[in-house]
């Protein structure tokens, strides 16, 4: 009888095993499908010595955001959204689908006119509230990541560093880049010369946050993504969202 207890004990004990073991595995699964947890999460030790890229769309929603959405869904990978402010139906809809579908809403500017917003930290951060206010309106989601119009290495802004403070004093976590598409420079170059850009930048590095735009212009960034996101994952790159936890490029820094 104690033989038999003993036994069904030590088998209750491996079937509880089993199904935690399962579990976790079905929960890193979820985790690599929705790749929502960056290197916050439970890839964080299997993330830390990989290659890694973030897809990054600047200046939209545009006309063409929701045939991003609608590759990076195909290809179950997420990216980040740097956008702007825009008040139609249309663009309300982009805002809260890319939240929706996992994808990291991150602030931009609201009117992107650099003139007004670098004119004086007073106005560049009324600038940024409305639209972080805005985008909480609309989505239910603050966003706290930023990238600076132009980047923080931009020549209008002056001497940037007053901005790069009041970011600091917000918590906001500014993000510029090391790897470009060019897109926003020349909009006739074709989907194949962007994406060489970007991989010549990509492949020198270990991690890349590359520049893209979601602008009407640029067209040619839409009809090369499924062909960029395959070949990167095909070189074995984790495409990921920009989080809390990615660790942040500055083209400019100031001690905080």
């Amino acid at each position: 009888m104690g033989r038999k207890i003993t036994g069904f004990v030590c088998m209750f004990l491996l079937m509880a095993c089993f199904a935690w073991q399962m579990a976790q595995d079905h929960v890193d699964l979820m985790h690599i499908a929705g790749q929502q947890e960056g290197e916050g999460g439970l890839l964080a030790s299997n993330l830390a010595n990989s290659k890694k890229v973030y897809l990054t769309f600047d200046d939209g929603p545009s006309d063409h955001t929701g045939e991003i959405l609608d590759i990076l869904k195909k290809h179950h990978v997420k990216a980040t959204f740097f956008v702007i402010g825009k008040e139609t139906e249309t663009a309300k809809k982009m805002y809260q689908r890319i939240v929706l579908e996992g994808h990291t809403l991150a602030m931009h500017s609201y009117s992107h006119n650099y003139d007004q917003i670098y004119s004086s930290v007073g106005a560049f951060g009324k600038d940024m509230k409305k639209l972080q206010n805005y985008l909480y309106e609309v989505t239910g989601t603050k966003p706290v990541m930023f990238r600076f119009p132009g980047g923080s290495s931009n020549t209008c802004a002056g001497d940037i560093r007053p901005f790069i403070r009041y970011v600091n004093r917000q918590g906001w976590l500014y993000y510029d880049w090391n790897a470009l598409s060019g897109d926003a420079l020349d909009f006739q170059a074709s989907s194949e010369k962007l994406n060489e850009n970007i991989l010549k930048d990509v492949r020198r590095q270990k991690t890349s946050i590359v520049l893209m735009h979601d602008l009407h212009e640029t067209i040619h960034t839409v009809k090369g993504l499924d062909s960029l996101i395959t070949t990167l994952k095909k070189e074995g790159y984790h495409i990921l969202p920009i989080t809390q936890n990615t660790k942040q490029i500055h083209h400019v820094s100031v001690d905080k």
